[in-house]
């Protein structure tokens, strides 16, 4: 059996491709595997550690808004699928799995002029534009949620879930509580705002922590650069601040009662692997397509979580989901076992 993954742009397209390929190569020696992404995306260094070879090819990004550069990038696009061809022809595999981001649409595409099953992921409730077009030329599509099956019409739609790294579920309340310093005599709040942090998430963090500590103690990670309180932060009792968290992420969420997030599809899919409730502070329509908002009120409406407008009344919020955590109806779930069952 060999197998193509690709995907790229952000983290949200790659995380889960790393979570697919911890067990992949349980299965199928590293020769048998291949990557392709895009030259400058952050793929090739979340991949290169597991020894696999990769490949780039040229990709433009696509745009939903009117751009002189989408003339510029729309050329990229045969291109990069005269590129994805001929590295597929070389490398002759039985399947492509694609996670999305716009460097996985000219692999899709020549996948399919080679006659090769294209498996599709969708992380979040409805489809970007990526996986919209890449969609067409699919197999088979597997969906984080089964209320995006709407949008796949006339398509082999299987609800998986969203797959997660196995590190997560290796923390350790030990190791969690000496990170931090906190012990248990309160409820834990971890708060952070995606891959690359949210300065506004931020500093509603900072104007709150007086209320906020009065009731739990704090684990935030701000992204990285976006740290603040540098004079007082130490003096913070029940407060630890961090830009960025990778291995040591599993023993915080170890020791966590209650997540406060934005609602990218990756963190979600993480903290209902783990089953904790959260209040979700979602990306507005006017800093993304809305992904993010249809996020969090799908969860809201499974009451897995709150949905939380940036204006509204943070720390209360906050407060109120601690004194009801038992009414969260949280369920784990782990994708990564039906897709690479699909694959193999």
């Amino acid at each position: 059996m060999r197998i193509v993954l690709t995907g790229g742009g952000t983290g949200g397209h790659v995380i889960p491709n790393v979570a697919i390929l911890e067990e992949l190569i349980k299965r199928i020696p590293n020769e048998n595997l291949l990557y392709i992404g895009s030259k400058k995306g952050p793929e090739r260094e979340h991949i290169k550690r597991f020894g696999i070879e990769f490949k780039s090819v040229q990709c433009g990004k696509l745009r939903r808004y009117l751009s002189l550069k989408n003339l510029v990038d729309f050329a990229r696009m045969p291109i990069g699928i005269l590129q994805a061809r001929r590295i597929l022809k070389k490398f002759k595999p039985d399947k492509v799995f694609s996670k999305g981001g716009y460097v996985s649409v000219p692999v899709v595409i020549a996948a399919r002029m080679l006659k090769i099953p294209v498996i599709l992921h969708e992380s979040d409730l409805s489809p970007g534009l990526a996986n919209r077009i890449s969609a067409r030329f699919a197999d088979k599509i597997c969906v984080s949620f089964k209320e995006s099956k709407k949008y796949f019409q006339k398509k082999e739609v299987i609800v998986t879930g969203n797959p997660v790294r196995q590190l997560i579920f290796n923390g350790g309340k030990e190791n969690g509580f000496k990170l931090t310093g906190f012990d248990s005599d309160k409820p834990i709040v971890l708060v952070m705002g995606g891959s690359s942090g949210a300065q506004e998430l931020n500093d509603l963090v900072y104007s709150s922590l007086p209320v906020l500590l009065r009731h739990c103690h704090v684990a935030h990670i701000t992204g990285r650069g976006k740290g603040g309180l540098d004079n007082i932060k130490g003096k913070l009792k029940g407060y630890k601040q961090f830009e960025y968290l990778n291995d040591e992420l599993a023993d915080l969420y170890a020791i966590t009662d209650l997540v406060v997030t934005r609602a990218g599809a990756n963190t979600l899919a993480e903290i209902s692997a783990l089953g904790l409730p959260s209040v979700l502070v979602p990306l507005s329509t006017k800093a993304s397509r809305g992904d993010q908002v249809e996020n969090a009120k799908l969860f809201e409406e499974k009451e897995m979580a709150i949905y939380l407008k940036e204006d509204s009344r943070f720390a209360q919020t906050i407060t109120t989901a601690l004194k009801h955590l038992d009414s969260f109806k949280c369920v784990k779930n782990n994708a990564v076992e039906k897709i690479v069952a699909l694959l193999t």
